[in-house]
């Protein structure tokens, strides 16, 4: 099977369109998940490496936060997943020859999907200053230009220290020591971009910045609302533990602007049934809510729930929590008509809502980006809080708060101290241990971040993974932001388009993935990662690394830090890249919870994490109780003639990777500038199906920022909304457009005009 990648970019915005499917995986999904991973493994390999994805003694799926389960299926994965997991094992490569062939304007003009395709580096490459084409350059030279660079800086805060949620505990750990060591908090990452209004909102009313229930949660469960979230596409091993929760007895409500096939039905490709084609309806209410209306409802609800006499756990209102009759007054003040018009729902909606919710003792809240990215949305989650609260399902079997992560390892990076914002207990464990004297003032998060580059107040961007330049707000103004920096250096497995949008100079740092060998001095090594229910446990790679010049990312950390340095650290940093061993003594001895680190981690599926609420019912909060809240419920205005847009994710992609040009279950195939429409929406503009237009955003400040030429495909979503994916929409999205406290780009509320064009 050849892994040759493609050698010319294909045609993006010329996408067919059929009708959206109403069932997901199935026999369809394995087939789609072995196609590409034998395109880009092999038959043998795609074998060998599959069969290890989130197995005990093996390799966590580089993809999604999911938990895999005590006993794991043969092959716990999903589509997507095997999709991840051939991205990074693909047998294709980036050499030097490549980059010598490929000057730098050429990858500027080439699409992430292309770029993601060429295959996993395999050389340390470098841009000089006013050079046309990154060249090869040594590690030590490397290490040595950016030592120069960060020495040379007036101030340690003109440095940015960038995390994707792929990073591992160990390397997470010691990137944070070495930033602090050097002397800034400016510890930006991916959740700043996506479940940062969670930790924020959870971190007031609960006192954990987590979810608090497990899988066993959901599996006792009486009621799971799922809000603002498409497991069929981001998470989908999700829809195998809805599947059992139904199976149990529970019901499901779904909250969303738009159906989604995942959601609707489940083929559980693990399971005979599945396979033959019964699958599992796992909806009983769709509520089909207005981008920005989740806020509404959930107050809403909780009216109708206070005003319903005995229908609150009074017993654990009265000894657990703080704030319930400012509350109450507030709630029972709140226009009904108003709140619903701001939902989009019917009279009927809202009633059979209600009375699942009544007839449920046990209630489960999942959610993800499609509630964390408003500007109102940390209101929004503590008002989930509120309805949870108000009938005791925190703290109780079968219920609680469940924020779905994205990225594998981005909750167990911030738990590692990746974070712009430390607390003051965990700076002086960690003064305490390495005997250093961290920084106090915070740090830069990632919109600072790029208002840091853009004014001249940050000089050097280094990226521990990920694809800041795309997955950031506001395209132009970030790459411009960019551009503005002395240094870029990016670590990374393959090529992004954050590669092609450099400072004066630029380092691309090839590292091991989740998949590889990682043999240091000590012997072989493993890292560990906690899923997006707080499980610990163990990643150790099988496969040959893609290249002999590939460092693991705690390497390039530990080499790093001794380069700059020097002898005035204390670190043993020779000691931690020998065995990770030793780094993990080092976090036990910091971090609570991770008391007899390598002994629990070592034991089939690891830990759980403690977590007071669900453990004990107690709430670390300001008031040592849980907080009931009473913010003012807002929605989004939407000027006559204009669209509330919603960037979201196709189903061939993950994140800023993007697997293919395919939307299966939404009928979108060989493209993706598409933006889906209401009918009667679409009829009101005057943009028949297959249209082109414009999308343009409007700004408060009277600024504009257009997306050229997408097609226009009518489609069931909530009236006056529309969606259309990102990347390519994020040039749409304001740098100041953000969610109160938490900072996080609006990416899911954004005003926009659809112009017609001439098809292109």
């Amino acid at each position: 099977m050849s892994a040759k990648p493609p050698a010319s970019d294909p045609v993006q915005d010329a996408p067919t369109v059929s009708e959206p499917l109403n069932t997901a995986a199935g026999p369809a999904a394995i087939g789609h998940a072995m196609k590409n991973a034998q395109r880009q493994m092999g038959v043998r390999r795609t074998a060998l490496t599959l069969l290890r994805v989130n197995q005990h003694g093996g390799f966590d799926c580089p993809g999604c936060a999911w938990p895999e389960p005590g006993k794991p299926h043969t092959a716990e994965f999903c589509e997507n997943g095997a999709k991840a997991v051939a991205e990074e094992a693909t047998l294709r490569r980036v050499t030097p020859a490549f980059f010598a062939e490929h000057p730098l304007d050429d990858l500027a003009s080439r699409s992430g999907y292309w770029l993601g395709q060429q295959g996993r580096l395999t050389h340390p490459m470098y841009l000089p200053d006013g050079g046309d084409r990154y060249e090869p350059i040594g590690w030590d030279a490397a290490f040595d230009l950016i030592a120069d660079e960060l020495r040379a800086l007036p101030h340690p805060d003109q440095a940015l220290f960038y995390t994707s949620g792929r990073t591992s505990n160990e390397a997470a750990f010691l990137y944070q020591l070495f930033a602090r060591e050097f002397g800034t908090n400016n510890l930006p990452d991916c959740s700043n971009l996506c479940h940062e209004s969670s930790g924020a909102a959870l971190t007031e009313t609960l006192g954990v910045g987590k979810g608090s229930v497990l899988l066993d949660d959901l599996y006792q469960a009486d009621l799971i609302i799922v809000a603002g979230q498409n497991p069929g596409t981001n998470h989908p091993r999700m829809l195998t533990a809805l599947e059992k929760a139904k199976a149990a007895g529970a019901k499901i409500i779904t909250v969303n602007p738009l159906p989604e096939a995942g959601l609707e039905r489940f083929r559980n490709p693990q399971t005979p049934r599945g396979l033959a084609g019964g699958g599992t309806p796992l909806t009983d209410l769709f509520l089909q809510i207005r981008l920005g209306g989740d806020q509404a409802l959930f107050r809403l609800l909780n009216k109708l729930i206070i005003n319903r006499g005995g229908a609150i756990d009074a017993p654990f209102i009265r000894r657990h929590t703080h704030g319930f009759d400012e509350f109450s007054a507030v709630a029972r003040a709140t226009d009904s008509e108003e709140a619903r018009r701001a939902t989009g729902l019917s009279r009927t909606d809202i009633e059979r809502a209600l009375a699942m919710v009544l007839a449920s003792r046990r209630v489960v809240v999942c959610w993800a980006m499609g509630l964390t990215q408003h500007k109102h949305a940390v209101d929004t989650i503590k008002e989930v809080v509120n309805f949870l609260l108000l009938r005791g399902n925190i703290g109780r079997p079968g219920s609680g708060v469940c924020p779905v992560r994205g990225h594998s390892n981005v909750q167990g990076d911030r738990t590692m101290g990746i974070t712009e914002k430390p607390g003051e207990a965990f700076l002086d464990a960690l003064a305490a241990e390495f005997g250093i004297d961290p920084p106090r003032e915070p740090g830069l998060d990632v919109v600072e971040s790029i208002r840091a580059l853009r004014d001249g107040d940050a000089k050097v961007f280094f990226a521990m993974g990920g694809n800041f330049v795309a997955a950031s707000p506001d395209t132009a103004v970030t790459e411009d932001a960019m551009r503005r920096a002395r240094l870029t250096v990016h670590v990374s497995t393959k090529l992004n388009r954050s590669h092609c949008v450099t400072g004066a100079r630029a380092l691309i740092l090839p590292a091991l993935g989740r998949t590889e060998r990682d043999v240091q001095a000590a012997g072989p090594q493993f890292v560990t990662v906690e899923d997006s229910m707080g499980i610990v446990h163990a990643s150790r790679g099988r496969l040959k690394p893609a290249g002999p010049r590939l460092l693991s990312e705690p390497a390039i950390v530990c080499r790093l830090a001794r380069r700059v340095l020097g002898e005035k650290s204390a670190t043993p940093w020779e000691e931690f890249e020998r065995d990770y061993r030793a780094v993990r003594a080092r976090i036990a001895r910091v971090i609570p919870g991770f008391d007899d680190f390598e002994e629990r981690v070592s034991r089939p599926g690891g830990f759980a994490l403690p977590h007071a609420p669900r453990d004990e019912r107690t709430f670390p909060t300001a008031t040592g109780k849980a907080m009931f809240t009473a913010a003012q419920v807002t929605s989004p205005e939407v000027p006559e003639g204009r669209l509330l847009l919603q960037t979201l994710r196709s189903h061939d992609q993950y994140n800023t990777t993007i697997y293919g040009l395919d939307d299966r279950y939404r009928g979108i195939t060989g493209g993706r500038r598409v933006v889906l429409v209401n009918p009667a929406d679409a009829d009101a503009l005057g943009l028949p199906d297959g249209a082109y237009a414009d999308i343009t955003s409007e700004w408060t400040d009277g600024s504009e920022r257009t997306a050229p030429g997408f097609r226009v495909v009518h489609y069931p979503t909530a009236r006056g909304c529309a969606a259309a994916y990102y990347p390519e929409t994020n040039v749409l999205v304001p740098l100041d457009a953000t969610a109160d406290v938490s900072n996080t780009p609006a990416s899911k509320s954004i005003v926009v005009r659809l112009t017609p064009v001439p098809e292109r």
